[in-house]
């Protein structure tokens, strides 16, 4: 079922990289979850999913998204303008959540990358992750510098909660202050982000969510297998839970 939504705030990152605010009577959803955005494109449906960036707490809903060149539906959601509308789903979905983690641990590890940050961003608007776990830590990798979508969000999240979170960029194609220059799997493998942060990542006291492009979960999930994590099921918990995003 789709629903009217429209646009009342359009952030463009940078030249492909922009979030939109949609002002929707969304049903309720949980931190972590997406919804679908579609258009009638030559009397055919195209429809894409998007993480919500924002807390379930208001009357709109925050997407980020990037523009492909040759994508069927995300250039034109890039030149959206403010009150323009655009079909949203009415209920939204996904198992990103926190529900979905099993109470042991006291760690929370968010791993991302580009755009698959957006689930964390929500998760982190709420209480619930600072009222659980003793130390909560993201890790979001980026190619550039410009790519690093909320970064002043989450900088003033770090200064809210400057012992219990732990913020780690990782920027693979330039310099850039404090940030790590290998991907988040070559990091982990090699245990340059536990040594960055003074944190470990075990069984016993970590839950690990991943979320991202199919390469890095493919490689960070057998990391973590390695180090005696195991996958995240429902019939039998672990401690990884895995969402991919494309």
């Amino acid at each position: 079922m789709w629903i009217e939504g429209e646009v009342i705030e359009r952030i463009d990152w940078c030249e492909n990289l922009f979030s939109l605010k949609i002002k929707v009577d969304l049903e309720p959803y949980i931190a972590g979850q997406f919804i679908k955005l579609s258009q009638v494109i030559n009397d055919k449906r195209i429809a894409r999913a998007y993480s919500i960036v924002n807390a379930p707490n208001s009357d709109f809903i925050e997407v980020l998204a990037v523009s492909v060149l040759d994508g069927l539906l995300s250039p034109n959601l890039q030149k959206l303008k403010v009150g323009e509308c655009i079909q949203v789903s009415a209920k939204a979905a996904g198992f990103m959540t926190l529900e979905e983690v099993p109470p042991q641990g006291k760690d929370l590890w968010l791993l991302a990358t580009g755009t698959a940050v957006g689930p964390f961003i929500s998760i982190l608007e709420t209480v619930e992750p600072w009222d659980r776990f003793e130390h909560v830590v993201l890790v979001y990798g980026v190619r550039e510098a410009k790519d690093l979508a909320y970064k002043n969000k989450l900088l003033q999240l770090e200064k809210k909660y400057p012992n219990q979170f732990k913020l780690l960029f990782s920027v693979t194609r330039e310099p850039y202050p404090n940030a790590l220059t290998s991907r988040i799997s070559t990091a982990l493998e090699s245990g340059e982000i536990e040594r960055h942060l003074g944190l470990n990542i075990t069984a016993e006291n970590s839950q690990v969510m991943l979320c991202g492009n199919p390469e890095m979960i493919k490689d960070a999930n057998r990391i973590l297998l390695e180090k005696g994590l195991s996958k995240n099921l429902r019939r039998a918990p672990g401690q990884i839970t895995i969402e991919k995003y494309w």
